[in-house]
């Protein structure tokens, strides 16, 4: 096949400019934000999950307290009423002994679920404790992942801007070069992992770094400059004259 010494420069420039575009694409997937988003994500989502199991036994442990009050509201309320009819001296001498042992059984029952209700008071109060630490937690990984998250827009932007630059040069290139040219050079890139034509550099390729023998340099020497020449290792283009 032939093809002119621009032809065959600009596929070295083309190819050049698919190295840049895949370069900076494995950059972009490989910005290390990335993974620190990811990890710090994961510890969020925990915190955010154990807040919320925590506001959920909050609840249940509310519905406890309020138990607990209210049941020794009605011993409250029993002993109260026990001392008004003592006090009064209203009733049968009997009647006001057996007032004066319920009120000390109702005492030691008050004393009892005070402790009980001192109990779950001081487990909301560290469950409410728990509660903020999480939020605290969670706000911080969230402060966290957003400054990250403008960092890596701010290098994907940068990234992004090379990328069109390194297209809108590629097309402006491909579309000077022979067609029938362009149309090899992908065929081979596509099966040659990304590489399709590359310099020969004294008696090396640079697709393969292969060290070409004697005999083959003297074949290429020997051809016209416009004579397509491939590589016999790994078949891509090879450009002579650089």
């Amino acid at each position: 096949m032939k093809a002119s010494v621009s032809d065959q420069r600009s596929i070295l420039d083309i190819q050049n400019f698919d190295f840049t575009t895949t370069s900076l694409n494995a950059k972009a997937s490989g910005l290390p934000e990335i993974p620190a988003i990811n990890s710090l994500t994961i510890k969020q989502n925990n915190a955010r999950d154990l807040r919320i199991a925590a506001e959920t036994e909050l609840n249940d442990v509310k519905r406890e307290l309020n138990r607990a009050e209210t049941d020794v509201e009605q011993v409250v309320s029993r002993i109260n009423r026990d001392e008004a009819r003592l006090a009064s001296g209203t009733g049968a001498a009997k009647e006001l002994e057996q007032l004066q042992h319920e009120l000390v059984s109702l005492a030691a029952r008050r004393a009892e679920l005070e402790e009980v209700e001192l109990e779950i008071m001081m487990r909301v109060d560290g469950i409410k404790e728990r509660i903020a630490e999480l939020g605290a937690e969670e706000s911080a990984h969230a402060a966290e992942i957003a400054n990250l998250e403008i960092s890596k827009e701010n290098a994907l932007t940068i990234i992004f801007a090379d990328l069109k630059a390194a297209a809108d040069d590629r097309a402006k290139t491909a579309a000077s070069v022979n067609p029938e040219l362009m149309a090899l050079y992908e065929k081979i890139r596509t099966s040659n992992n990304g590489t399709g034509a590359a310099a020969l550099v004294g008696n090396q390729c640079k697709g393969c770094h292969l060290t070409l023998n004697t005999i083959e340099l003297q074949r290429i020497a020997g051809l016209p400059e416009d004579e397509l020449v491939r590589c016999e290792e790994c078949r891509c283009i090879l450009v002579r004259g650089l």
